[in-house]
């Protein structure tokens, strides 16, 4: 079954074409990584799957449902979920705070704002079992200013936990991690449950080839190439791409 179908999606900024046509499906629990050099519209694309960013033209579909264009928070509520490169968490929160309020925020007694206390009880139940999922409970009551960088990271996936996604989006989780812990972070990612569908990307491939099936390669917002790991480093364009010849895009300033 295709649980996410991007169709012959494009964006440009001004002059500059940052996505080109690309198409992907995805099947129930696969696991796919998009990489390329810098500059080659990763970034650009996560943020129009997520509805960060409308797509000029295409269409984005989560099992059969069109989400192209809409809100972010329409996005989720269709199940998908996503990290971002950079950390967007509350230094002046608990993890148990912080997983506590990610799960209410999907949940239905947000609505309630008369509810007793008490029955929140299986927010606080569910926010125990992401930080089980993520190797957080040692840390549970501490503030997030106090982890370690890569602690942060795995709080990070675990927020995208939080609201039971169908598809899970990582934009580079493993970024500024040490070897230790992205190897951490690669064992977690690996026991995901087998009906979560997660899309990847990431520079450092010892994370993709360690957690991914299938390699998407974009170059100047094109797929040069796609297929299993090994596929992907037999490609002689994958091959240039990374050797320098067609990198360096100089117009997605901003963006990867």
């Amino acid at each position: 079954m295709t649980q996410l179908a991007v169709s012959n999606i494009s964006k440009s900024f001004g002059a500059l074409r940052v996505i080109d046509k690309f198409d992907l499906e995805l099947a129930v629990g696969e696991r796919h990584a998009v990489i390329g050099p810098n500059g080659a519209g990763k970034t650009t694309l996560f943020n129009m799957i997520s509805g960060w960013i409308p797509p000029d033209t295409g269409r984005i579909e989560v099992e059969g449902l069109d989400i192209t264009g809409r809100s972010p928070q329409s996005v989720t509520q269709a199940g998908l979920a996503r990290s971002f490169q950079k950390n967007t968490l509350f230094d002046g929160l608990t993890v148990a705070e912080s997983l506590r309020l990610a799960v209410q925020a999907h949940s239905p007694v947000r609505f309630n704002f008369m509810q007793p206390a008490r029955k929140f009880g299986g927010l606080q139940q569910r926010a125990h079992e992401i930080a089980r999922q993520m190797e957080l409970e040692s840390v549970f009551h501490r503030d997030v200013k106090t982890l370690s960088y890569g602690q942060k990271r795995q709080l990070e996936v675990g927020l995208a936990l939080a609201c039971s996604p169908k598809i899970l989006l990582l934009d580079e989780p493993a970024a500024g991690t040490s070897p230790a812990e992205r190897a951490t972070l690669v064992r977690l990612l690996t026991t995901l449950p087998d009906d979560v569908t997660l899309l990847l990307v990431e520079h450092d491939m010892d994370v993709v080839f360690g957690v991914c099936s299938r390699i998407t390669v974009l170059n100047y917002g094109r797929v040069v190439a796609s297929g299993t790991p090994d596929e992907v480093r037999r490609d002689p364009e994958v091959r240039a791409a990374y050797l320098g010849e067609s990198a360096g895009h100089a117009g997605e300033a901003g963006k990867s």
